[in-house]
């Protein structure tokens, strides 16, 4: 059997790759927009596209990782987040959208065919803390966007760097493929795959309390935490005047605080608070957090903003791997593919909701600020969620 950090590893980099994918246009979108004349808000639109499509596309992740196998589901989902990126590379809007939906198509199946394999070759003692450490990949691919994408941009073109993002998906699929035949090895290649698949998952979260319990949860955190990674640069740099680079490194930063706290939380969660209490500490950072953002201004010291959007980015980004191993623990033998699937479906719904809702907050009101005062209320209703369901029946 293949040691048991490979697979850790393998999955840690394609995550880190589809994210950073994911990612690439919303750190560059005042330059985008700029170009195409159109306003940065419209980056709420792409986000609830490529989510539209994950959330198809994950609910088939169950189905189509026991055909096909998981590295053979990952690599395809690289190679149609590399189509997305060409697409989105055209100057024109409806090019854009269809390169939305095929980066979600692509983004979609990579955590349930994480989880199967993850599931496998992990002890249950020990699945909080590696579930975290994989999903590092998530913050660390959008680390990695607003680290590199924003100045390749400016140096460049904003065209070329998402040509230079869609060929490292490729060079990704590629590598992964000398591991393939080991860890695929109990794919099912005559099982059919019906479209009633897509209802199988969310049978089954709603047939188990404790994962419609996550479910609920995960869909208000994905709506605080893609908002955030969504509107942080344009944010800073239409409201407090941060430069286009220096904004791309503040959601860096706030990025490497959700690695951080993704494998903090994990190790906590294992050894001494469990998964609910965890992600209840959690929805109360979240909650201060994007009440303290509220208050940002222009003035405000630049090592106040980076102390917040750290713990802002180590509560809102460093979830995930609790949540997910929760999930991966509480499903059935052999199905957590299926289960993480299912509840995934509810997380990228709130995706879709969630930088919509923002936008059109904060276009009410005239201000990025109002829309984090919205994010405060989903933070403290999912909190509440959690409370309560740890109440005795």
């Amino acid at each position: 059997m293949m040691q048991s950090w490979w697979p850790l590893l393998l999955t840690l980099v394609i995550q880190a790759m589809v994210a950073m994918a994911l990612l690439t246009l919303p750190v560059i979108a005042p330059v985008v927009a700029l170009d195409l004349q159109v306003s940065p808000a419209l980056v709420g639109l792409y986000v609830s596209v490529t989510y539209a499509g994950a959330m198809v596309a994950t609910l088939m992740g169950g189905a189509t990782v026991a055909r096909m196998g998981a590295i053979r589901v990952s690599q395809w989902g690289l190679v149609l987040c590399a189509v997305g990126l060409v697409l989105c590379a055209v100057p024109w809007l409806p090019a854009m959208v269809l390169g939305a939906v095929f980066i979600g198509l692509g983004y979609g199946p990579i955590t349930p065919a994480s989880s199967h394999l993850l599931a496998r070759t992990t002890p249950k003692a020990q699945m909080s803390l590696v579930f975290s450490i994989k999903q590092t990949g998530v913050p660390l691919g959008s680390m990695l966007a607003g680290a590199i994408v924003p100045p390749l941009a400016l140096l460049i073109d904003w065209q070329l760097s998402m040509w230079v993002v869609a060929a490292l998906c490729l060079a990704c699929a590629g590598v992964s493929q000398s591991l393939r035949a080991e860890l695929d090895s109990d794919r099912q290649a005559d099982l059919r795959i019906r479209w009633g698949s897509l209802i199988e998952p969310i049978r089954m979260v709603l047939a188990h309390r404790a994962l419609l319990t996550m479910a609920s949860c995960s869909f208000m955190f994905s709506m605080v935490q893609l908002s955030l990674t969504t509107y942080l640069v344009t944010f800073l740099h239409d409201d407090l005047s941060y430069g286009l680079v220096a904004a791309g490194l503040a959601l860096s930063v706030t990025q490497l605080g959700g690695i951080g706290g993704r494998v903090a939380w994990g190790y906590v969660a294992d050894r001494w608070l469990g998964a609910r209490r965890m992600l209840l500490l959690l929805a109360s950072m979240m909650a201060l957090c994007a009440l303290g953002s509220a208050f940002l201004v222009t003035d405000t010291p630049h090592a106040v903003v980076i102390a917040l959007l750290v713990g802002f980015g180590a509560s809102a980004i460093g979830w995930n791997g609790v949540y997910l191993a929760e999930v991966a623990r509480r499903a059935p033998p052999g199905m957590a593919s299926m289960a993480t699937g299912g509840t995934l479906a509810f997380t990228f719904l709130g995706v879709v909701l969630g930088p919509p809702m923002f936008g059109a907050l904060s276009g009410l009101f005239g201000t990025y600020r109002a829309g984090f005062v919205g994010l405060m209320v989903m933070a403290s209703v999912s909190g509440t969620v959690l409370y309560w369901s740890q109440r005795p029946r």
